[in-house]
């Protein structure tokens, strides 16, 4: 398989939050937001591997400033790592000023994504290549989140997750 970057993944989705969109404070409701992630980031990771993709999880979620109504928001998504058969996919909100159309970061989220054939058995994926610093950095992070995941799974001896201990070790 060829190896892609990140670029090759790189997917965006422009809402307005209408009102059927919004909870009793005229805010976006954190399971929109979720939905309309979930959609970006599996059309990332599918024009990654080329594969039907299903969430395998939801890793993190940061809702770090409410979106009212009326706003304009994009959700750009990113593979920041390929594993064996799983992709983590990472997604950043931004709202646009309609006066100014300056957009401001408000949310993010990283998903991890597994390819799939017909049966639902996992299939390979192509290896990443990050190029800028913010994907180096996202990719070196994916593998210390996959590690951590795996111990609190109960999946790998905390010993073994050698990325994740040097973070603490010298």
């Amino acid at each position: 398989m060829k190896p892609k970057t990140a670029q090759d993944t790189y997917t965006v989705n422009t809402e307005i939050v209408l009102p059927n969109d919004t909870n009793t404070l005229g805010n976006l409701m954190g399971g929109r937001l979720l939905h309309w992630m979930d959609m970006v980031s599996a059309i990332s990771a599918h024009r990654h591997c080329k594969r039907v993709v299903v969430t395998a999880s939801v890793n993190n979620v940061a809702f770090t400033q409410p979106i009212k109504l009326a706003s304009i928001m994009t959700l750009e998504a990113k593979v920041s790592r390929a594993f064996t058969s799983s992709m983590e996919v990472f997604i950043d909100v931004w709202v646009e000023d309609p006066v100014t159309s300056m957009r401001t970061k408000c949310n993010e989220a990283i998903y991890t994504f597994v390819a799939v054939d017909q049966n639902g058995s996992p299939l390979p994926v192509p290896e990443l290549i990050p190029e800028t610093e913010e994907e180096k950095s996202r990719y070196a992070g994916a593998l210390r989140r996959k590690q951590l995941s795996l111990i609190l799974a109960g999946k790998m001896k905390p010993e073994e997750a050698t990325e994740l201990k040097a973070l603490f070790t010298k």
